[in-house]
């Protein structure tokens, strides 16, 4: 590879209006990079490829989708390339696309973009694909104001470029990590002796903080009742049925129309239109993170691309 290990300024610009992290993009891009080539590097290409040969490219959908990802590929290159590439974007995050879309166009040293290839459409194929499932289920609840919320339930180190992900289906992001919000699951309930006993000791932990967001999970109606008799501002209404959903709705709505409810747990696409007709505020979907299909995404070499057609968004 020819990168310098550096990222440019349009890539910069990318990645931080994506509200990702220079280093931590960098790192992990550096990270899979190194467990493809190793010590050794590309044997295939440094036995077949002549050194200087150059290659045109293009990363083109096989199937319809939403995008995701394209500041990643921008980074990629800068780090594989360097800065002084020919990566071309021809589309935006976000944007819904039909099968045979061209989603960027690259003219590299080859030797470069075959080492790059494997990283990009795994990386790519999984963003694009977690954007797609995202607007599937916003597409499924349009018009009822309800909100697609993902989950912590992430593969390991791709969490911020998952939840990046979901924002360009559409979808709305919960906490990041234990850091940052509080959410009582049941396991907290059982240590603490109850709905009502975690609900306090968080608060007296917070000591009166409005700034924390403070969630928690409730498996029935009486916990429920035990919830809004401590205080809490969001319940996460877990494996609830749809009558037990609407009754908590109506129940809620009535003497804490301020809370927000969330429905969660076994949720299907099939059935997000009925379980949002409810009522609730959001549906946490894991599904988006922790198995979702990755878009075909594929590298295809192509002719000389004429200059007339390249847009350059960075």
């Amino acid at each position: 590879m020819s990168g310098t290990g550096e990222l440019s300024g349009p890539t910069i610009a990318a990645l931080r209006a994506a509200a990702l992290d220079l280093r931590e993009v960098a790192d992990l891009l550096f990270a899979t990079l190194a467990e493809d080539l190793g010590g050794t590097g590309d044997l295939t290409s440094m036995a077949t490829v002549p050194a200087g040969a150059m290659l045109d490219v293009a990363w083109v959908t096989r199937e319809a989708g939403t995008v995701a990802g394209l500041p990643v590929l921008s980074a990629l290159v800068d780090l594989a390339v360097g800065r002084d590439r020919g990566l071309r974007l021809r589309v935006g995050d976000g944007d819904r696309v039909p099968a045979g879309t061209t989603l960027a166009t690259l003219r590299a040293p080859a030797r470069s973009v075959l080492a790059l290839e494997r990283t990009s459409l795994n990386l790519l194929g999984h963003l694009c694909g977690v954007a797609t499932a995202t607007r599937s289920w916003v597409d499924a609840v349009a018009g009822t104001g309800v909100g697609i919320r993902d989950t912590r339930k992430t593969m390991p180190l791709l969490r911020a470029l998952q939840k990046y992900a979901v924002r360009c289906g559409g979808g709305l992001n919960h906490r990041a990590g234990l850091y940052d919000a509080v959410l009582i699951k049941d396991n907290h309930v059982a240590a603490a002796g109850g709905v009502g006993a975690a609900l306090d000791a968080v608060h007296a932990s917070l000591h009166g903080s409005a700034t924390t967001i403070v969630q928690v999970e409730v498996d029935d109606l009486e916990q429920l009742d035990e919830a809004l008799a401590h205080g809490a501002e969001q319940i996460l209404l877990d494996n609830f049925g749809l009558p037990d959903l609407r009754a908590a709705v109506r129940r809620v709505r009535r003497d804490h129309p301020a809370v927000t409810l969330e429905a969660s747990g076994g949720l299907t696409l099939d059935l997000a239109a009925a379980v949002a007709a409810t009522g609730v505020d959001l549906l946490a979907v894991g599904a988006l993170t922790h198995s979702v299909r990755n878009l075909d995404v594929g590298l295809d070499v192509v002719p000389r691309f004429a200059a007339r057609s390249t847009v350059d968004r960075g």
